[in-house]
């Protein structure tokens, strides 16, 4: 078998280092990661509303729901565990209309008038729709990627656009928390038939990291703000939905649902049994009418330990044994005026590390997520060299933590977890100590 470009590609996406440090417990960052709620409302020209996004039966939280502002570029997501934080304009009508969508489950539109600004608590409605029960005509699976791809220019957008989206990455040892970073960054979106990578500026960041909790290891995510981007499998096909890496997968069609009042086929796929190279499997999510990827939720096949390590790690400390136990992405797409864009992506990666002379190994985790809160067409020509992150770029090796009450001002964030909002707490806390 050729080396798949795999290698070269979305496998990039969570690239770590593993190295050796010895750093005093004194050389916590003070940063200063205010919660929402700590910000001064009337000093800013946006209106929040707080709330939960849930299971209209069972009350489980819906997890990554899409919030959108009907009429506008502007959205949210939902965090983890449902919660979800949006801002809008103050001049915004209150007859606006929030538009609620999530995968499987009956679109819900609610007017700003109908919303608190906090605790608001939305309901779904679950779908439940089978292929004898829709006027679908099944198809074979592999021919519908094949259309999916020759469809990529009539679905997706083919102009360039600005983006404004947040971000966000973390690392646990166990439980704990050992490094924070956010970001608001600008984009610079290549449209789907350029081969351009797409531009990164970074506007406003903060980080918080303690080092004293990950004994002598430290890892650092490189390249996290384009690593999110590269999620995007319709801009960056090479590593499942190009010609060469088709062959390498069987496809199979599941099931259908609906998202955003619209049919949508579930389509599996995992590598063939005779590929020894580890590849993805997971499912996507395509559009029946326009046959536009509209999700994908994967992950890497790691059974073969030591080909998964080889993948990710870069550098590990001598007489420790380091690989994946778990490696999983989603990305999410968008629709406004009949085409496609990138919306959301997540990825997250746990690493054990099993210590020659050590009885217990240790577990870290890594995410990151990106989502875009506001975009318009680009009017102007990309950013400038001098403004570009690197592609290679480590956020917490070229982020200051510092305290401010309007960090964030009027723009989207995702809700923190409540563990990282614990961690803000604890960071807020300590700083008041230092102000002492």
């Amino acid at each position: 078998m050729k080396k798949s470009n795999i290698h070269h590609q979305l496998l990039m996406v969570l690239s770590i280092f593993v190295f050796m440090v010895s750093i005093p417990p004194t050389s916590v960052c003070a940063a200063s990661l205010i919660k929402g709620e700590d910000i001064l409302p009337d000093t800013l020209n946006s209106v929040q509303y707080r709330g939960k996004i849930t299971d209209s039966r069972s009350n489980e939280a819906l997890v990554f729901a899409t919030i959108t502002v009907e009429g506008t570029n502007i959205a949210t997501v939902s965090n983890s565990e449902g919660y979800f934080l949006l801002k809008v304009p103050k001049e915004m009508p209150l007859s606006t209309s929030i538009n609620i969508s999530y995968l499987g489950y009956r679109q819900k539109d609610i007017l700003l008038s109908a919303l608190s600004h906090d605790k608001n608590k939305i309901e779904l409605d679950l779908l439940s729709i089978s292929l004898s029960e829709v006027n679908v005509a099944p198809k074979d699976a592999h021919q519908i990627i094949r259309e999916v791809i020759s469809r990529k220019k009539d679905n997706y957008m083919q102009e360039p656009l600005r983006m404004t989206t947040f971000y966000r990455e973390t690392i646990k040892r166990r439980r704990t928390y050992v490094s924070l970073a956010e970001a608001v960054i600008d984009v610079y979106k290549q449209p789907y038939s350029s081969y351009r990578l797409d531009g990164l500026r970074l506007f406003k960041a903060r980080k918080d990291a303690d080092y004293s909790k990950m004994d002598t290891i430290t890892f650092k995510l490189q390249g996290g703000p384009y690593s999110a981007l590269m999620l995007d499998v319709m801009k960056d096909p090479y590593s499942i939905l190009s010609a060469e890496e088709m062959d390498y997968y069987d496809f199979n069609l599941d099931n259908i649902t609906m998202v955003d009042n619209k049919i949508i086929y579930i389509i599996d796929f995992k590598q063939k049994k005779y590929i020894e190279d580890p590849l993805f499997y997971g499912k996507f999510y395509i559009d029946v009418e326009s046959l536009a990827i509209t999700s994908v939720n994967f992950s890497i096949n790691i059974e073969d330990k030591n080909k998964a390590s080889a993948m990710f790690i870069k550098r590990k400390p001598a007489g420790a044994t380091v690989y994946p136990t778990e490696a999983s992405y989603l990305v999410n797409y968008r629709k406004q005026d009949g085409k496609y864009f990138y919306s959301y992506s997540r990825g997250q990666i746990t690493f054990k590390i099993n210590w020659k002379k050590k009885l217990f190994n240790t577990l870290y985790t890594s995410t990151l997520e990106m989502a875009v809160t506001d975009w318009e067409m680009a009017t102007e020509r990309r950013f400038k060299g001098s403004e570009k992150i690197k592609p290679d770029m480590v956020l917490q090796d070229n982020v200051e933590g510092f305290e401010d009450p309007q960090f964030w001002g009027d723009y989207n964030v995702i809700e923190p977890e409540s563990s990282i909002e614990s961690v803000i707490k604890k960071i807020q806390k300590r700083l008041d100590k230092i102000e002492e």
